[in-house]
């Protein structure tokens, strides 16, 4: 694949969006976001085979190609790539060769939202120089340019937010109140990590200390902090505005669902969408294809094999998504847990990227695989992690309180052991041990290092069996919101759940607008 060129694919025979409505989509390259976006995309193509000759076009980098392969294979006459190379700015801080940030430690996300910005002036080339460019663009929050792009363009963006309405709830509080420790409480500075934030306007007032808030935001704050308090003249006052310009486009999509944040979806409506429009469509990972994320680097034959000789409900399934990596330290103590804890398990562990120093992140520890044989299996890299949550096997499942990990386990109806680590799994946390009540706390913090016997306990309570067990009252709450997700998604002769029907809403105004826009342009003159 070349990275000196724009390459853009249509199917054989076919003039890219020519004579028919035409979308662009344009995921942010980060596994947590890219993945949800293409199961939308996939929901879009299976509706427009049935409505209307629409083109989809997604616009990737060389080496985020192979993410489409199962959208390409199974959507051949209706999605289509654009793939433009990878921003190398001089002093850019992403090593060579790196496209997307699950191949970089977590700390990456700002230089990556800096380098992508950088596809501005090849894809407005690429607009101009279309024979029929798309009519709307689908991109995701962390794109917040492209809304400007739009008007540019006199087009319609709609933002896809990867993560669910709670945590943009507080986010937009953030960015559009600005608050820090400072002006929260006059005792303490911008550089008190435990400061506590209020949030008055977001449903249940919340508050967080100030280290679980978004990284991004704070290094905003701490930038602003740097050039005087101008907060115009902090380096990073593009972060604020590319924010603030998600709310300023004509719709949102939520990968979410009425019954799990119905509160937080109606909030963001009132506040900040008003008259404009907001689709809460989820878990797309539900509906989506089966094949996504990449390849396995045990076959997968293997792992529902070992998993096909376990009791129901035994085995805990550890995962801490596409981007946490563990310190030696922490690999240690979720060792000794899940060896004192006596149960069954499914490890899957992300091994260290380019950006951590090597041998101090991801070894398992030497004793662990043999003390633990027969009743465990590790698999390294990346694994089918929603067919793994499905199997009737799975009792509980460790980790990091990701949106997409979330969901996937809301939908298998498997209760969690909550390990936030940063971004928006705090609030994760927090609606899923006090709100929803299907997970209960084990840690907190990317550089935390649990306490062993502590977790060893939680993990066998969260698989034991019998009426009265945590483990157990848990589970039953998360069948319960699993036949809510089901529901959410479900189509019946009534028009289906309210993800169904926020999601044939959606397709309803792109695909008939697209064709109202294309009606009007070959009218003639008078």
């Amino acid at each position: 694949m070349t990275n000196t060129t724009t390459i853009s694919t249509a199917p054989p025979g076919k003039r890219a969006g020519g004579g028919a409505g035409h979308i662009l989509v344009f995921p942010f390259p980060a596994q947590g976001h890219m993945l949800p976006l293409l199961d939308l995309v996939h929901q879009l193509a299976v509706r427009s085979t049935t409505t209307t000759n629409t083109t989809i076009t997604i616009l990737v980098t060389p080496k985020n190609l192979p993410l489409l392969n199962p959208l390409l294979i199974q959507h051949p006459s209706i999605v289509q790539t654009l793939v433009l190379p990878f921003p190398t700015p001089e002093n850019s801080l992403i090593p060579p060769g790196v496209e997307n940030v699950k191949d970089l430690p977590s700390g990456y996300f700002l230089p990556m939202i800096q380098t992508i910005s950088k596809l501005c002036d090849p894809l407005l080339n690429w607009f101009q120089s279309h024979p029929s460019p798309p009519t709307y663009i689908i991109s995701d929050m962390f794109l917040g340019w492209t809304q400007d792009l739009a008007v540019q363009l006199g087009i319609r963006r709609i933002v896809f937010s990867p993560s669910g309405a709670q945590i943009l709830s507080v986010i937009s509080c953030l960015w559009r109140d600005l608050p820090t420790p400072a002006n929260t409480d006059n005792n303490k500075d911008n550089d008190d990590p435990y400061a506590l934030i209020l949030f008055p306007k977001v449903p249940g007032c919340p508050s967080y200390p100030w280290w679980q808030l978004s990284s991004l935001y704070r290094a905003y704050v701490q930038s602003t902090k740097q050039s005087g308090g101008d907060k115009n003249s902090g380096d990073l006052e593009f972060l604020r505005k590319d924010f603030l310009g998600n709310v300023e486009c004509w719709g949102m999509v939520f990968n979410s669902f009425h019954e799990l944040e119905g509160i937080y979806l109606d909030h963001m409506k009132r506040a900040y969408f008003g008259d404009k429009y907001l689709w809460a469509v989820g878990p797309l990972s539900q509906s989506g294809p089966t094949e996504r994320g990449g390849a396995t680097s045990e076959r997968a034959g293997d792992i529902f094999t070992w998993l096909d000789t376990c009791d129901d409900h035994s085995v805990v399934y550890v995962c801490f998504g596409s981007q946490a990596v563990l310190d030696n330290s922490q690999m240690e103590a979720v060792a000794v847990g899940l060896g004192k804890s006596g149960v069954r398990f499914l490890w899957c562990v992300k091994e260290p990227t380019v950006g951590h120093v090597s041998d101090e992140y991801g070894l398992i520890p030497s004793w662990f695989e043999d003390t633990t044989a027969g009743r465990g299996l590790v698999v390294r890299g990346w694994a089918p992690q929603v067919q793994i949550l499905q199997h009737k096997a799975i009792g509980s499942f460790l980790t990091h309180c990701g949106w997409n990990s979330v969901l996937e386990s809301i939908g298998a109806g498997v209760p969690m052991l909550a390990w936030p680590m940063g971004a928006d799994q705090f609030m994760n946390a927090t609606l899923l041990v006090d709100q929803v009540k299907v997970a209960v706390q084990v840690c907190e913090g990317a550089k935390t290092i649990p306490n062993a016997d502590e977790l060893a306990q939680r993990i066998a309570e969260s698989v034991a069996t019998g009426g009265s067990t945590c483990g157990n009252q848990m589970r039953m709450k998360a069948m319960e919101l699993k036949q809510a997700a089901y529901n959410a998604i479900r189509v019946h002769e009534n028009g289906g759940g309210s993800s169904t029907k926020d999601l044939d809403d959606l397709v309803q105004h792109l695909f008939s607008n697209q064709m109202a826009m294309l009606s009007r342009e070959l009218v003639p003159p008078n």
